[in-house]
């Protein structure tokens, strides 16, 4: 019998909680954990090969812990002591509502696993491979160069209609650049062939330096240059028509109508800035009926025109060119452009100081249409009035003065002192409005005058030469 021998021991000795073993020396008979482990003397228990729990067959190596025999409910150990006190940390397979770590699988297992991982090592690898090659693609391929492509095909046909490109094609060849010199200096600015023959038609600003006695030359698109002269002008609506000798077969442009313009409309403004032959700008209508002076702050209540307002890039040197729409019709004259120095808001296109801000300003075809209908017939414009004098009201509107013997006004029974708050259906809130809303009627046309105290007057319109200065 050895001293390990369990009938060496006291029977009544206290047996192992979970095997029924007794101790021997010290130890446990049978015990895994080996002479080493010692829970009477408070030693933490060791695991000993084979590394298998005796009670749950979990090897050690997967808990991390030391194992505590007396983790079984209800365990106390031969001396008395708390084995949680004995055995810190607690081993996780002592404690309620865990289990033991199953035994580790066969290595074949093992081996089905890392083939497994391989596999999908691979996988990765492989969408891996393709975005790397989706990035660097051409790479590993011929080079490419873009200067050794060959030219693509040549633009061929019309431009597409109600494109920027056809109202160009269509009226480029008919603006034309006037550069102008006289006593007073020289400019440049534009124009526009109104008939085969060598009318055009442009703004008295731009040509009245040559008025008397100065020399104007126009120049077409081509480069062909003609000198021409002054048939008329009107100062009180900024419009001219010269005539150039010597060239004939020019093409005329197609006058459109601007009594049914729109705000938000495209047109297309073209003209020569700054010089520059030949430039086209686009936009759209911004507004319609506003008031502006041809002179801008210099201007007088006499130059006040309704025009129509656009935010196509004008500058210097494009007044006296057309303002067309998307058919290619021109619907107004380039004339003015805001100017920030300006307190009037207009500023006149032929002086050196002001550029684009996107709002210019140009002259209603049909006004225009027939101040230069009238010059050409007569040499002379003739320009639309009522005969009295007018300033603005301190409520708004428009407050008539000294009313001209004999005039319109006062054939239609206006007096000094009235109001006017409406020409038909037009609102009037200021002077220039009022001059505004005139120039755009024609001799001997009717209109009904509404005043402040909400009379109405019927008025027919007259008609007077004007003196060029």
């Amino acid at each position: 019998m050895t001293e390990n021998d369990p009938s060496a021991h006291d029977p009544a000795a206290p047996r192992h909680p979970e095997t029924g073993q007794q101790p021997a020396q010290g130890g446990w008979a049978g015990s895994p954990y080996g002479e080493q482990a010692q829970p009477e003397s408070g030693g933490a228990p060791q695991y000993s090969e084979p590394s298998y729990h005796a009670v749950t067959g979990a090897d050690p190596a997967y808990g991390g812990q030391t194992a505590n025999p007396w983790s079984a409910p209800g365990a106390q150990m031969p001396s008395g002591q708390n084995p949680q006190s004995v055995y810190p940390p607690p081993n996780p397979y002592g404690q309620p509502g865990y289990s033991a770590a199953p035994p580790p699988e066969p290595k074949r297992s093992g081996g089905k696993l890392l083939a497994g991982v391989a596999l999908v090592a691979l996988l990765v690898g492989g969408v891996a491979g393709g975005t790397v090659g989706y990035f660097t693609a051409g790479s590993s391929g011929p080079s490419s160069n873009a200067l050794n492509a060959p030219k693509p095909a040549q633009q061929t046909g019309n431009a597409p209609a109600g494109s920027v490109e056809s109202v160009a094609q269509k009226l480029s060849p008919s603006v034309v650049e006037l550069q102008v010199s006289g006593q007073q200096g020289a400019g440049e600015g534009s124009g526009f062939v109104i008939s085969t023959d060598g009318y055009i038609l442009t703004n008295n600003h731009v040509v009245e330096v040559a008025a008397n006695g100065g020399q104007i030359q126009a120049v077409f698109q081509d480069g062909k240059k003609a000198a021409a002269k002054v048939v008329g002008r009107d100062p009180t609506t900024d419009i001219a028509v010269v005539k150039v000798n010597g060239v004939g077969n020019l093409t005329p442009v197609e006058l459109g109508r601007s009594d049914d313009l729109r705000v938000g409309q495209s047109v297309v403004a073209i003209g020569s800035p700054f010089e520059l032959a030949g430039t086209v700008t686009s936009g759209i209508v911004s507004s319609l009926h506003r008031p502006v002076r041809a002179g801008g702050s210099s201007g007088d209540q006499t130059t006040v025109m309704d025009a129509v307002q656009t935010d196509a890039a004008i500058n210097p040197g494009n007044s006296g060119g057309p303002l067309a729409n998307m058919a290619g019709q021109v619907i107004g004259i380039n004339s003015a452009i805001y100017s920030p120095q300006s307190a009037s808001g207009g500023q006149g296109q032929g002086e050196s100081q002001g550029g684009n801000v996107g709002i210019g300003f140009a002259i209603p075809i049909d006004q225009a249409r027939r101040t230069a209908d009238t010059i050409i017939k007569t040499g002379q414009a003739v320009q639309t009035y009522i005969g009295a004098e007018v300033k603005d009201a301190p409520q708004g509107g428009a407050e008539l003065g000294a009313i001209k013997p004999g005039s319109p006004a006062e054939k239609a029974g206006l007096k000094s002192g009235d109001v006017v708050t409406k020409i038909d259906d037009r609102p009037i809130d200021s002077a220039d409005t009022l001059v505004a809303a005139v120039r755009t009627r024609a001799p001997d046309e009717k209109a009904t005058f509404t005043l402040s105290d909400s009379r109405t007057v019927e008025l027919t319109f007259g008609g007077q030469p004007v003196q060029p200065n």
